[in-house]
């Protein structure tokens, strides 16, 4: 896990100053790698690296930029889990390391770009390939680890962060478009950031620049070809082993590894499955909560789970005041607003995490591939009464009954207001319409925004495009819904897992997250995955037993809730009130943070526009308005050199 950065003029002409630039670039990601520090510079000026190393694997001799006797160099971030049966196979390349990093390099000679297809981990990396006078990059199939670009003038930037892109932007500006598509998901799409003139590199995706032409392009997808020849049975076996086997995979470490805990199934069954491949005493996990009741303290599950398989359990009790005095750094961190509040307690998990570990693992993942989330019910629920109603109930993919959905129902008890708001109009529209509307948060925002002056973008196109891919059959309807999320949603928490973990310079892997698993979980007909209208019945059907009763019977989980909303009312009310009051506060483009004040009363419990308007605020004051800062920071180092 480590930083990375670079610069690549087009046209092959020295840059000035490349090495004080890069330098720069490394500073902004220095919290990515602790432990050391790396520069490459092409012998012509035209293109150089910047690494942050954070030491997991080869830790005496895996530093970066790493060059071969090829020409070929290197910068990545990330790890290469069978990068082991990767040497073992290419075994007459010329090692010098131990490393995964040389293994890439290893696999590139032998495979050119297509060498990705060999990887079984998480990455991202710019490769210079001196011989075809090409810069290759690419990134992994889920998205685990970034990888932002941006290109000015005839000079591409890359790095781990956007951040560090900032000082060589013209101006920080907000992108209008992505910022459409924040107010309706509180994610951007299609590789969009909130910096004008950023963009990310889409998981799965590879870009190369050769002749001074730049391409992208994807180069693996998950395919939804539904095995319905084989019994319920030989899934839970198969699954079974897939899933070992990715734990015991992402548990190679020259370092001790722990686990951050939820107290839901994902990250259970990941802790549970660890403990026992790490020898035991060196296991340990990690979990935060909130003191206002169980509804916010979810740690008596973690300790059960610690009990019955004797690992030690580290908790930490997330206050107001830790809100008040670290929200802008997580905001910081992020590098623009993305998901829910979620991201705060992670940023302390994390924190308390680091001081034991090196590196921990997550359950990320498992919702958006066996179907966790509570509103797959909700929209599934109202199609298949609307094709009861019609009588096309077994002409499609539909498996599940709204009968067998009935007595799980229990689970939206805690979204009453979701559900009212959900079927006050377009009930039993198309699925993506209804999934479109269950998902949409710009109704909610209608007097904070103005909306006229954001542009005929449309979220909703997008959102199609996405939702209706050639890789999901158009009647599976449950597999449309999680594609959807997979595909957008997906990529969006592992930026916070990544930031958030990388702000204290720890590593997340996500086991969840290994691709045969995952292609094979894409074969599984919903009558299994989703049984009886269970969600993640699969997963409780083949692992139930490793969890404790409490745990595999739940059916209250809400991710990581923040009452941030009942705070607002009391230990927040001053600090709210003071950051929307700001003189800049009030004179922002796109947003009328005066309406914002107005309308905070109304907000819901669990409702997330306070938290989406509160970070686009955040964001713009840790970045719009430090513009100077980011500028000088290239005009000092300048100076220094």
């Amino acid at each position: 896990m480590c930083g990375i950065a670079g610069i690549l003029n087009f046209q092959k002409k020295s840059y000035s100053n490349l090495s004080s630039h890069l330098s720069v670039m490394n500073d902004l990601q220095a919290h990515r790698g602790p432990d050391g520090e790396g520069m490459w510079v092409h012998k012509r000026g035209f293109a150089g690296f910047g690494h942050r190393r954070l030491s997991i694997i080869d830790l005496q001799t895996g530093s970066q930029p790493m060059s071969d006797s090829y020409g070929n160099t290197i910068c990545y971030n990330g790890e290469i889990y069978n990068y082991l049966e990767l040497k073992a196979e290419l075994n007459d390349y010329p090692y010098q390391t131990t490393s995964d990093t040389e293994v890439i390099l290893a696999s590139y000679r032998k495979w050119g770009v297509e060498c990705v297809n060999h990887f079984r981990g998480m990455f991202a990396f710019a490769l210079w390939d001196e011989s075809k006078q090409a810069l290759f990059c690419a990134r992994d199939r889920f998205g685990i680890k970034p990888f932002y670009f941006t290109q000015i003038n005839d000079t591409f930037y890359f790095a781990s962060e956007a951040k560090a892109l900032l000082p060589f932007l013209p101006a920080i500006e907000t992108d209008v478009d992505a910022l459409k598509d924040y107010l309706v998901f509180q994610i951007c799409l299609d590789g969009k950031t909130l910096f004008k003139g950023i963009r990310e590199l889409l998981p799965a995706h590879r870009l190369i620049i050769k002749n001074q032409q730049m391409k992208t392009e994807r180069y693996w997808d998950v395919y939804y070809h539904l095995d319905f020849e084989h019994p319920e049975s030989y899934f839970h076996e198969k699954l079974v082993s897939l899933f070992d086997d990715s734990v015991k995979i992402h548990t190679r470490s020259d370092v001790p590894i722990g686990s951050s805990l939820s107290g839901g199934i994902d990250s259970s069954l990941v802790a549970g499955q660890a403990s026992r491949v790490i020898t035991e005493g060196e296991f340990m996990g990690f979990i935060g909560k909130f003191d206002l009741g169980d509804m916010y303290d979810e740690s008596h599950y973690a300790r059960e789970l610690a009990e019955m398989y004797h690992f030690a359990l580290h908790e930490i009790t997330i206050t107001s005041q830790n809100f008040i005095d670290t929200i802008s750094k997580v905001i910081y961190h992020l590098d623009y607003p993305v998901a829910g509040p979620g991201s705060f307690p992670q940023y302390h998990v994390s924190k308390l995490a680091s001081q034991f570990r090196k590196v921990v693992l997550g359950g990320q993942g498992g919702d958006e591939i066996f179907g966790g989330y509570t509103r797959y019910l909700l929209a599934y629920f109202e199609q298949c009464i609307k094709a009861a109603i019609d009588g096309t109930m077994n002409n499609g993919n539909f498996i599940v009954t709204y009968e067998s959905i009935i007595p799980n129902l229990q689970a939206l008890r805690n979204y009453r207001p979701l559900i009212q708001e959900f079927w006050r109009e377009g009930l039993f529209e198309d699925l993506d319409k209804r999934y479109y509307r269950l998902i949409n948060r710009a109704p909610t925002l209608e007097k904070e925004i103005r909306w006229g002056e954001l542009g005929r973008y449309s979220p909703f196109e997008t959102f199609k495009k996405i939702f209706h891919g050639d890789n999901v059959k158009k009647e599976s309807y449950f597999d449309s819904m999680t594609h959807f999320d997979f595909k957008t949603l997906l990529p969006a928490l592992l930026q916070v897992e990544d930031r958030m973990g990388m702000a204290h310079g720890l590593e997340s892997r996500v086991p969840f997250l290994d691709h045969p698993l995952v292609e094979f979980a894409a074969t599984m007909p919903s009558n299994i995955k989703f049984k009886n209208g269970t969600l993640k019945m699969s997963l409780i059907n083949a692992m139930g037993h490793r969890l404790p009763l409490s745990i595999r019977q739940r059916k209250d989980k809400m991710g990581f809730p923040v009452p941030l909303n009942e705070w607002v009312g009391s230990d927040l009310k001053d600090y709210i009130y003071d950051i929307f009051t700001s003189q800049k506060a009030k004179e922002r483009p796109f947003i009328n943070n005066r309406e914002v004040l107005n309308n905070l009363h109304r907000e819901l419990k669990f409702g997330r526009k306070l938290w989406g308007l509160l970070s686009l605020e955040l964001w713009q004051q840790e970045f719009h308005d430090k513009q100077s800062h980011f500028k000088n920071m290239i005009k000092e180092r300048s100076v220094l050199t």
